[in-house]
């Protein structure tokens, strides 16, 4: 489906966009190089930053939620009507790889996240000695453990801006097509209790046609 036509079906449509990591890896830096195009001096995030970040017919509400361990319990207050997570991995701290892979495993488990696209950035790939993006998608187990999700991973570099407007062409993509299917589901799933009650209806009828041709009547398979 072409970008007109998904123009013309919402016009300029509001999404809501939850943006995770740990601390440090450069959600703040990210989000306002996003917005403003321009590196903005940053201090760790203590609960969350919001920005509206207009992408096509899409503006992109994103909430810059805090990295910090005390601040992680609160994360699902932020979950109820998100449409899609980026998730930042800092490329240049490998020590701390393995727990920002628990963290995104462990927000992929809840249930108000179920079924929506997930753009991982592979962050801070200016950074000497940076992880590859194929390391991050073997850590993360994007061929595995996420393959019944809608992931997908980019290199990124909040500083310089490189590769960053890739995941948010990605997740506009992804977010219209799920809402081109919820658009047909629904309808479907309303017409379906009212067909099923008649074929039920229709059943029930004939089961007891055929109870009365073989009542007293033993039906075996052998």
């Amino acid at each position: 489906m072409g970008q007109g036509l998904l123009s013309r079906l919402w016009g300029n449509k509001e999404v809501r966009i939850l943006m995770n990591g740990l601390d440090a890896a450069g959600k703040t830096t990210m989000l306002y190089q996003m917005k403003l195009g321009e590196v903005v001096t940053t201090i760790p995030t203590i609960g969350f930053n919001v920005e509206t970040v207009q992408y096509k017919n899409m503006a992109m509400t994103v909430w810059d939620v805090g990295g910090r361990g005390k601040i992680r319990p609160l994360y699902r207050h932020y979950y109820q009507n998100t449409d899609a997570l980026m998730f930042i991995i800092d490329c240049g701290d490998r020590e701390r790889l393995e727990d920002a892979v628990q963290e995104l495993h462990k927000i992929l488990q809840e249930e108000e996240l179920a079924g929506i696209p997930v753009a991982i950035l592979a962050n801070k790939q200016d950074v000497p000695n940076a992880m590859m993006i194929d390391t991050v998608s073997v850590a993360i187990g994007v061929q595995d453990k996420l393959r019944e999700r809608n992931v997908c991973v980019f290199a990124t570099s909040g500083t310089t801006g490189e590769g960053l407007f890739e995941p948010l062409e990605w997740l506009s993509q992804q977010i219209a097509v799920r809402e081109t299917k919820a658009a047909v589901v629904k309808p479907l799933e309303r017409a379906v209790p009212s067909c099923m009650t008649r074929f039920s209806s229709s059943l029930s009828a004939a089961v007891k046609h055929s109870l009365g041709l073989f009542k007293g009547r033993v039906i075996s398979s052998s």
